[in-house]
């Protein structure tokens, strides 16, 4: 994977190549002729159009290729088909849950041909060496897989922020596009820890990710003011709108997280340039991909929500490649660019008969033709829960120094799925401690660093879990490096961690001492090494159990790692304690 473009092809001897192919005075290796041309550029359909094709680089575009087609050249008649370019998704996070392979198996097959992602998530757990692991794992693969840098925007204080040295050895690789997403409250509220590593992108010449959920008006404008130059976070036509008047690229998001794409939509009757708006999943679960696809979903749903087909087509290639610098390399058919695209039946049918990537026919009729490499992980990031030793109920227990018969505490209020309030109540102290107490509700959280400080602990309470028994536990918490775990009793959120420990990351539903479901997480403790399929029922396998223990919402997993996340509103813990989103500042639990 390369960003210098068709010089990277075997010097000047490879472009001469590659020129005489277009003249025709050699031969191509692949040639689609007797096809229709969605032309990004220009938003045509250029009909009885042909391509042909030098290892991974386009030759020639136009009506009349016979002179460098040959005996030797692999030639597809599309039969009057369409042929638009391999479709990108511009914001995704491809460290949660699957393994890289077995993604692409499903990802590939349907168009997609260059990909996004953050790297956050192994950053708080292993610092560079683990984003350097999990882009090695991204490499080499039969599409094209980009990074943004961590900003590590976190409501821990141990695992926030990036070095400018660091920053600078990312940045300097090609592979890297940029900073990823920088959460505009914290930012905003500490500008002087983000300031140096915004500048440092800049300067670089790469791009700053957004992340402006809820902001508006001058809000909005100082952060934008920064330099930020994109935003995944609107949910209506309204928020688009304002971004848009901004310069800001927005990212409209369809994925397993939010489905917003349709309430967007409405853009489309308001008469705007939409050549900033691009089409991201924000990431995707595992049932999810298996049911609907991945790109070529989102490309269709756009164009049934009442998009014209060159515009949602162009939100997928063009606008994405632009926006990201990579136009020279990828986003259009055209020579000396990639050989990415697709044949589809029709513009508003986005159906791959045919994906090709890097002049290489990678998948036929929904059928793979190649295979993705399985990446070898290191030890270290294969040994990533840190803890001193195992855990105890006793370390679960919430102690009250003074002797009173009640307290006032801070108890996150899960208000949604994601959204959690601050709730102040009256608890008893009983035997000295603070318990849980079912009948209300409340049950205890708890925040374990498996990192920086290991073992260090910060326990509180939450309320809208509703579990009658047992204890729901995960290592993949949000934008910090720890274990999350939520319980109705002591022991078995010590079970449920313990368990983690032992498998060296996971996600565990434990009840009166048993395991009722788990996954492994092995890689960093974000990441399966399991079949998609099996690794979308264990998934399915645990909402189940944690539903039938009385969780009432959609995606257990996703509500308990995003507790720990510095992005959505508004109160949170870490293993410091509860962390305000509204002013940053961390609370304890006990509000004398």
């Amino acid at each position: 994977m390369t960003r210098c473009g068709l010089f990277s092809i075997g010097g000047t001897d490879g472009v001469k190549e590659l020129i005489n192919v277009t003249l025709g005075k050699e031969k191509a290796d692949l040639a689609i002729i007797n096809t229709t041309i969605l032309n990004v550029y220009t938003g045509e359909l250029l009909d009885h159009h042909s391509v042909t094709i030098k290892g991974e680089w386009i030759a020639y575009v136009g009506k009349n290729p016979d002179d460098s087609i040959g005996p030797h050249t692999n030639v597809i008649d599309a039969k009057c088909k369409t042929i638009i370019p391999g479709l990108i998704d511009g914001h995704a996070h491809l460290a949660w849950v699957f393994n890289i392979s077995e993604f692409l198996l499903y990802a590939m097959q349907g168009g997609t041909t260059t990909i996004i992602t953050e790297t956050m998530e192994a950053f708080p757990v292993m610092g560079y060496k683990g984003v350097i692991d999990f882009l090695g794992s991204l490499s080499n693969q039969p599409i094209k897989i980009f990074g943004t840098a961590p900003s590590m925007v976190s409501i821990s204080k141990k695992a926030r922020g990036i070095s400018k040295g660091t920053l600078k050895k990312l940045l300097l690789r090609d592979d890297i596009l940029g900073l990823g997403e920088s959460y505009w409250q914290v930012v905003m509220q500490e500008p002087e820890e983000f300031l140096p590593i915004f500048k440092e992108t800049l300067l670089s010449g790469k791009r700053l990710e957004g992340h402006s959920a809820g902001a508006k008006g001058n809000k909005l404008m100082a952060y934008i003011a920064l330099g930020i130059s994109s935003c995944h976070e609107p949910i209506n036509a309204e928020e688009v709108l304002e971004r848009l008047r901004l310069g800001i690229h927005v990212m409209v998001r369809e994925g397993s997280i939010r489905r917003d794409l349709a309430p967007i939509s409405r853009i489309k009757d308001a008469g705007v340039e939409l050549r900033r708006l691009i089409l991201v999943t924000d990431g995707i679960e595992p049932g999810d991909l298996l049911e609907k696809g991945y790109m070529e979903f989102v490309v269709q749903k756009a164009i049934d929500c009442g998009f014209e087909p060159v515009n949602a087509i162009q939100m997928a290639t063009i606008n994405v490649a632009e926006y990201f610098f990579l136009d020279g390399i990828i986003g259009g058919i055209a020579p000396g660019k990639y050989a990415d695209m697709l044949i589809i039946p029709d513009s508003r049918t986005i159906k791959a008969e045919y994906v090709i990537s890097k002049g290489k026919i990678i998948a036929r009729e929904g059928n793979l033709m190649v295979s993705p490499r399985k990446h070898v992980f290191s030890k270290d990031s294969l040994n990533s829960i840190h803890l001193l030793r195992k855990l105890k109920p006793s370390d679960f227990s919430i102690q009250v120094k003074k002797k009173f018969s009640n307290v006032n505490v801070r108890v996150i209020d899960q208000v949604t799925d994601l959204v959690t309030k601050e709730l102040i109540i009256s608890l008893p102290v009983i035997d000295g401690e603070i318990k849980q107490d079912v009948s209300r509700d409340i049950l205890k959280v708890a925040a374990i660093d498996r990192r920086y400080s290991p073992g260090k602990i910060f326990v509180g309470l939450i309320r809208g879990f509703n579990l009658s028994t047992g204890a729901l536990a995960c290592s993949a918490a949000w934008d910090t490096s720890d274990i999350i775990v939520v319980g109705e009793n002591d022991k078995d959120m010590a079970g449920a961690i313990n368990r983690i420990y032992a498998l060296q990351g996971g996600a565990v539903v434990y009840s009166e001492g048993k395991i009722l479901a788990e996954i492994p997480l092995p890689v960093f403790g974000i990441i399966a090494d399991m079949r998609m399929k099996t690794l979308a029922k264990r998934m399915e396998e645990i909402t189940k159990v944690i539903k039938d223990l009385g969780f009432p919402f959609d995606n257990p997993l996703l509500t308990l790692v995003i507790l720990t996340g510095a992005a959505i509103p508004f109160l949170r813990i870490c293993e410091e304690g509860l962390v305000n989103l509204k002013d940053g500042k961390t609370l304890g639990l006990i509000v004398y």
